[in-house]
């Protein structure tokens, strides 16, 4: 488990700047945004376009899980079922661009930076998942059933990956709280 995701769960800001680790001694822990990375993250556009996508990508999210589930239950719709997936899968793509231009403006790297590292880890197999599905879909493997399943599959690790963020989300808030 990241630092980060550690200490957010810990309780990120208890008013101590250090940490015991298993084996016992006392390290620092570093916070999610230094300075210089915070003034970055607050003066980049890039930290509206995440804002505004991140809440549209979970209502597609929802109107597609929706669609999924009644085709999957009644064997009805899965030509909306399909058209709301692509829709999910376009929408995260673009998520996924725009956040790692900003991830690049705010920490210097495209991704996998450390602040970032584990969410960017499960945002790469939710990217895996959802293209399995336009590949099955394009390419007309396997059966509607197995390809909605897939879309299911990439739906429950979209939801891990975006608990992460509200986890990230809020241990930033409580940095700031602290500062």
């Amino acid at each position: 488990m990241s630092e980060a995701r550690t200490t957010a769960l810990r309780g990120f800001g208890s008013g101590s700047d250090h940490r015991r680790n298993a084996r016992g001694p006392v390290r620092q822990v570093r916070p999610l945004y230094t300075p210089e990375e915070q003034q970055r993250r607050d003066n980049t556009p890039w930290t509206l376009v995440q804002g505004l996508l991140a809440p549209f990508q979970f209502l597609v999210f929802l109107v597609s899980l929706v669609l999924v589930l009644r085709c999957l239950l009644t064997g009805d719709g899965a030509f909306a079922a399909d058209l709301s997936v692509i829709a999910k899968t376009l929408t995260l793509y673009t998520i996924m661009v725009t956040g790692s231009i900003w991830e690049k403006v705010v920490f210097g790297k495209w991704l996998f930076a450390p602040a970032f590292f584990w969410e960017d880890v499960v945002s790469m197999l939710v990217i895996a998942l959802h293209t399995a599905y336009l590949v099955m879909l394009l390419g007309k493997i396997g059966t509607v059933e197995a390809r909605l399943t897939v879309a299911l599959a990439a739906y429950l690790t979209y939801v891990v990956n975006a608990a992460q963020f509200l986890l990230k989300l809020r241990a930033a808030r409580l940095q700031r709280a602290a500062a």
